[in-house]
């Protein structure tokens, strides 16, 4: 897709991890994110912009140009921002990417950018909302068909709500995504309704009701390369938001 000079591509932040990272004789921590999350963007029209962990208070100026936002995936969300004990096999807390994540997806939220929350960001966002998450589904669910390990992402059937937004999106009511995680929604945070579920019953999307674009999967839609349906939605809200804001601008 390419965008002329009078309806240009519109900017899409997405969110990345510090992790350490070796390159030749360096051994540093890095912004880190996989390729994967770029192609998605940019194959559909949008431009990727990278937003490493720093400081929170930075948040609202870093998001005030862009025009969408994806918080990606990675490390389990820190129990205590819920209120709940720490399961034995929760990830270690990673309060710096907690913090900035959580204040650009308020900034987010007060300027109307419409969000594309994957795995993580979809627990963040429910987290952001007052909700709840299950901290270990092979013990809450008794299966490991989440997340079978080894860096394998695991495929699984979910059903999408022929009552949300969600089914207008992705255009039909059954499809098979990827997985990678071990957590999962408790209970859903305000203003969100679940609009897909696994047969075991477990929240795999869902949209918010508040008038805000803001759709959150459990899946890892950047891992199928042949269905960009959930990008290009997010780059189409996020071009219809540039207008917007270029028209209030006038």
């Amino acid at each position: 897709m390419v965008s002329s000079a009078s309806d240009p591509a519109p900017l899409i932040g997405v969110t990345t991890y510090l992790e350490r990272a070796q390159q030749g004789v360096w051994d540093v921590r890095a912004a880190f994110l996989p390729e994967q999350y770029l192609a998605s963007v940019t194959s559909v029209g949008g431009i990727a912009l990278l937003l490493p962990p720093q400081d929170p208070d930075a948040a609202d100026a870093a998001i005030s140009g862009m025009h969408g936002l994806v918080l990606s995936g990675g490390a389990d969300v820190a129990p205590e921002l819920y209120g709940e004990d720490r399961h034995p096999l929760t990830d270690p807390a990673r309060v710096d990417r907690d913090a900035w994540e959580l204040a650009l997806f308020r900034a987010a939220e007060r300027r109307g950018i419409p969000v594309l929350a994957i795995c993580r960001g979809l627990q963040l966002v429910n987290v952001a909302r007052g909700g709840t998450l299950q901290q270990h589904l092979p013990e809450s669910l008794g299966t490991e068909k989440y997340r079978i390990g080894g860096g394998v992402f695991a495929e699984n059937d979910i059903e999408v709500s022929t009552e949300t937004p969600l089914a207008e999106i992705i255009g039909e009511t059954e499809m098979r995504v990827h997985s990678y995680h071990h957590q999962g929604v408790d209970r859903l945070g305000e203003g969100l309704v679940a609009a897909a579920h696994s047969d075991d019953g477990l929240v795999q999307a869902f949209v918010d009701t508040a008038g805000a674009h803001i759709v959150g999967v459990q899946w890892h839609p950047e891992e199928n390369a042949e269905d960009r349906r959930l990008f290009s939605d997010l780059v189409s809200q996020a071009r219809a938001f540039a207008a917007r804001r270029k028209e209030d601008a006038r």
